[in-house]
């Protein structure tokens, strides 16, 4: 029998995990097809062409760089050489009802000024104890949690030291969290956003998510040219390592023969023999029985109570006029705990949504450039686990809220061209998951623990993308793939 080291292997999705497990396989000398049904990569990261430009419709900004650095170096590249990368001096604008504003920059130190001119000396204060625990988390869970395997809580307290681990909080939440450093409702406003990042309520989500506030004190970089050529350079680097693309190519159903992966079945019926499967997709849509009876007992069934956040987008090609923008700026509901509960609790939408618009042409804060620019207003919304489409007066309504919002900000928005996608158009991309954006929501310290790890209980297949662990965003979506591949290379025969 061939030795696992020559085995092919077929990639489900040329998402970000699809094309991290591409690249680190085809760098090892693996043979490696990639089969994605749409005409080009990027899975989420996606540019709608709409008024004759384009506009990304997924995620803003790159974080964790040395990520990507990494997996370029692996492709003898260099992140520099195939992308023009523009630093963000600021991570956002944050907007309230009552005319408040806070600009937040990058840097730590320019950001604690700006929250004390913001908020007084008590939230400049609150702010830096804030970062320094932050940084606390970060360093307790990087090395022994998000970037390996995923290890049990067990041994995850052996490897990181169960006082560095107390000391990130993990049985609190994080709302808890933020009102031990910040009096003023707003700052705990702004940074319960970071729960966002996994599409879930500050309410409910572990204090240790705070670490994301250090992932962005290290730097949030734009792409010039939208955030779609981060995929493409991806995909070229694996093809330059001898990885093999196949667009148009959808995925009916995993083979499998002797209690383990064979293979997959297109669509149109080709078969296509494969030693190991590396599925870039959300694990719900396997359980689901969307690939196949034969695989879907791979992973445990997700209920629908657990699902993520899903949400509503408009990408628009137009123009945004009435205030300089930055690349990001969030208009805050007046009462964010009520918008909380409605979301994770009662399943139905806010009246007065939080919207968090990306002016996709501008790095700092600027004037509308001439002629039209690429928009992207998003507002969080319930998974649906029935998978119907939105009625279309709730859709009405929420449309109606977010934009009479940034209207009330004194933001007029002409719209040239409209794409918009709701929880149903989410569901139909990932069928089973309800439209949920992020996979398993966090709720819990023992959350963490829950997302599906790379292996399955299904020999021969792996798993990658956001869905997995380590969770949601581009970084952890390459992340998830690098250890797909290791645990492809490292399976024993």
């Amino acid at each position: 029998m061939r030795g696992p080291d020559q085995r092919s292997v077929a990639i489900i999705g040329a998402g970000i995990g699809g094309l991290a497990a591409a690249i680190t396989l085809a760098a090892a000398g693996r043979p490696v097809v990639v089969l994605e049904r749409a005409p080009a990569p990027g899975g989420k990261v996606a540019a709608a062409p709409l008024g004759g430009i384009a506009v990304d419709a997924g995620p803003g900004a790159l974080s964790l760089r040395p990520v990507f650095e990494a997996l370029f170096a692996a492709a003898d590249t260099t992140l520099d050489r195939e992308l023009q990368l523009a630093r963000l001096p600021l991570l956002g604008r944050h907007l309230w009802p009552d005319g408040s504003l806070l600009d937040l920059p990058a840097d730590p130190a320019a950001a604690e000024h700006a929250i004390g001119a913001f908020a007084g000396p008590a939230g400049a204060r609150g702010y830096r104890d804030f970062m320094a625990r932050a940084a606390k988390c970060w360093a307790a869970l990087e090395k022994p949690f998000l970037t390996v395997q995923r290890p049990g809580a067990l041994a995850l307290g052996a490897q990181a030291g169960m006082r560095g681990l107390l000391g990130t909080s993990p049985f609190g939440t994080l709302w808890d969290a933020l009102g031990e450093h910040f009096a003023d409702p707003r700052l705990r406003q702004v940074f319960s956003r970071l729960s966002t990042y996994v599409g879930t309520s500050p309410l409910v989500a572990p204090a240790t998510l705070m670490l994301v506030a250090q992932v962005e004190a290290g730097g949030l970089w734009a792409i010039e040219g939208g955030m779609a050529r981060l995929p493409a350079a991806m995909a070229r680097a694996a093809a330059a390592k001898g990885a093999r693309f196949r667009h148009g190519a959808d995925v009916a159903a995993l083979r499998v023969a002797g209690g383990r992966i064979a293979g997959l079945t297109l669509r149109d019926g080709e078969a296509i023999e494969a030693g190991q499967v590396i599925l870039n997709a959300d694990p719900a849509t396997l359980a689901a029985g969307h690939f196949g009876a034969a695989a879907a007992k791979a992973v445990p069934a997700m209920p629908a109570a657990k699902r993520s956040f899903s949400g509503i987008a408009w990408a628009m090609a137009g123009r945004a006029e009435g205030l300089d923008l930055p690349r990001l700026t969030v208009f805050h509901a007046a009462e964010a705990m009520a918008e909380l509960a409605a979301l994770t609790y009662r399943g139905r939408m806010p009246d007065q949504p939080s919207v968090t618009l990306w002016a996709q042409g501008r790095h700092g804060v600027a004037p509308p450039p001439e002629g039209r620019e690429g928009l992207l207003a998003l507002v969080s919304a319930p998974a649906r686990a029935d998978g119907r489409r939105m009625d279309p007066a709730v859709l009405a309504t929420a449309e109606a809220a977010a934009f009479g919002a940034m209207a009330r900000a004194g933001l007029a928005i002409t719209r040239d061209a409209t794409a918009v996608m709701t929880p149903a158009d989410y569901e139909a991309l990932a069928p089973g998951t309800g439209g949920a954006l992020f996979g398993p929501a966090v709720q819990g310290w023992q959350a963490i623990f829950s997302r599906p790890a790379a292996r399955t209980a299904l020999p021969g297949l792996f798993l990658a993308g956001g869905a997995t662990h380590p969770g949601a965003g581009l970084a952890m979506a390459a992340i998830s793939g690098r250890l797909a591949a290791e645990a492809a290379m490292a399976e024993r025969i």
